[in-house]
C-alpha cells in the first residue's frame, strides 16, 4: 500500500520518546535498543540529547546508522499505529534558537546541559516503515517538508504570537503544517488551515488559530508532556 510521508510526520509529532536501535560496539553483530526522548527540528528530523557515557552514544560514534521506533499513543499494542524511521544519527551543534526549541518541548533537559557531558545529535531520516492499522502499512522514502522554517524565523514568529496566547497556554513550536501548544500542561497539536505558502501567511493562520483557541480541558487522546 502506498504511504504518504506526511503520515510519518504526523505520528512523529505526536510522540515525545521512542526506541532508538543502534549497532552494538561492544557485541559485534547485535542490535542495542534504548528508550529515549526526542524533539523534532523545524524539518521534522529527530533531535536527541545524549550522554557521552551512554552505550548508545558510543555505538553511534562508531556507526551512525540507526532506527527509531515510535508508537501512536501508549501501551505498545499491535493494533496501534507506529513508525520505524531509518537514518543516520550524527553529532550536531545547535544554534541558540534551535536549542531553545528543544528545551521548550523537553524543559527537564536543561539540567542535563549543565553537566557538560551531554551533546546533541540529529537523525537524518532516509526511509520509514509506517503501520497505520490492518492493511495500512508500507515503506516510504523520507522527504523534506514542502517549506521549512529556520530556527531564527520560528523564534521571531513565536515572540510575535506570544501576545495572542490565552491564559494557560504556551506555544512550543510552529511549522507550515501546524502549531504545537501546551494547554494546562497537556501537549496538543493544532493543524493550520488553510496551508500557508509563505512566512507572512503562516503567521496569519497561526495567529487566527490562537485567537480562536479557548482554554478548555484537552481532548481525549492527547498526551501529557
Amino acid at each position: 500500500m502506498k504511504i504518504d510521508y506526511s503520515e510519518v510526520r504526523r505520528l512523529l509529532r505526536q510522540g515525545v520518546a521512542g526506541a532508538l536501535g543502534t549497532h552494538s560496539a561492544s557485541f559485534e553483530g547485535y542490535p542495542f535498543t534504548s528508550s529515549l526522548p526526542y524533539v523534532l527540528d523545524g524539518g521534522c528530523r529527530p533531535l536527541f540529547l545524549l550522554s557521552g557515557l551512554a552505550e548508545h552514544t558510543r555505538n553511534l560514534l562508531a556507526d551512525p546508522r540507526a532506527r527509531l521506533l515510535v508508537f501512536e499513543g501508549e501501551g505498545g499494542r499491535l493494533d496501534q499505529g507506529r513508525v520505524t524511521l531509518l537514518g543516520r544519527v550524527l553529532p550536531e551543534t545547535l544554534d541558540n534558537d534551535l536549542q531553545a526549541r528543544y528545551l521548550r518541548y523537553q524543559p527537564r533537559a536543561a539540567d542535563y546541559l549543565t553537566l557538560g557531558d551531554f551533546r546533541f545529535f540529529r537523525m537524518e531520516p532516509a526511509r520509514a516503515r509506517f503501520i497505520g492499522g490492518f492493511g495500512r502499512m508500507g515503506w516510504v522514502d523520507a522527504c523534506p517538508l514542502p517549506a521549512e522554517l529556520d530556527s531564527r524565523t520560528e523564534a521571531r514568529l513565536l515572540d510575535a504570537l506570544g501576545t495572542l496566547v490565552p491564559s494557560g497556554v504556551s506555544v512550543l513550536g510552529l511549522d507550515f503544517e501546524g502549531l504545537d501548544v501546551r494547554i494546562c500542561g497537556v501537549f496538543r497539536r493544532l493543524p493550520l488551515m488553510p496551508l500557508a505558502q509563505d512566512v507572512d501567511g503562516l503567521f496569519a493562520v497561526a495567529a487566527d488559530s490562537l485567537r480562536r483557541l479557548a482554554v478548555q480541558p484537552p481532548d481525549s487522546g492527547v498526551m501529557a508532556a
